[in-house]
């Protein structure tokens, strides 16, 4: 698997955001995630979009990191958040999630950003497994789905630059 850093809004990005936007919905029973996005929240040093592709080339998963400051929502200066993670069905097993992971946090942590967080839900067990193993704790709830009662939101201190 080859990792690539991209734009938010390129092509693969967009269909990989429309996959999971697909599987939000059929987990949850809505329109899939409102967070408001915009693709210059991933641009570099702000933040960060991976793609990973498999051996013919095909986009199977997907990573980002945006910056997050003190505010209304309950984040902290310094945080870094992930958003949509994401593996293909057909490639889920094999690493990925935690290779893109792993990468989204070195750049984070590289561009100064002290905190990484995220916000997943009580319907993807898998999900919240992933970040509990990687050394994500439960932490106070952030951003637009703070007041959600499916909504769980984890942190882990990204230590020195």
């Amino acid at each position: 698997m080859i990792i690539r850093q991209l734009t938010y809004d390129h092509p693969d990005a967009v269909r990989l955001n429309d996959q999971v936007q697909l599987e939000y919905a059929e987990r949850y029973g809505d329109e899939g995630d409102a967070t408001v996005l915009d693709a210059s929240m991933f641009l570099p040093p702000r933040g960060l979009c991976l793609i990973a592709y498999d051996p013919e080339g095909r986009p199977v998963a997907t990573g980002g990191w945006r910056t997050q400051r003190a505010g209304e929502e309950n984040y902290r200066d310094g945080d870094a958040e992930i958003k949509r993670m994401y593996v293909v069905p057909e490639a889920r097993g094999r690493g990925l999630a935690r290779r893109i992971l792993a990468a989204l946090e070195a750049d984070a942590r590289a561009a100064g950003r002290t905190r990484m967080v995220l916000e997943t839900g009580i319907k993807q067990p898998e999900a919240i497994t992933l970040y509990a193993s990687t050394g994500y704790e439960p932490c106070e709830k952030f951003g637009h789905y703070r007041t959600y009662e499916t909504s769980r939101c984890f942190a882990k201190p990204l230590g020195g630059a």
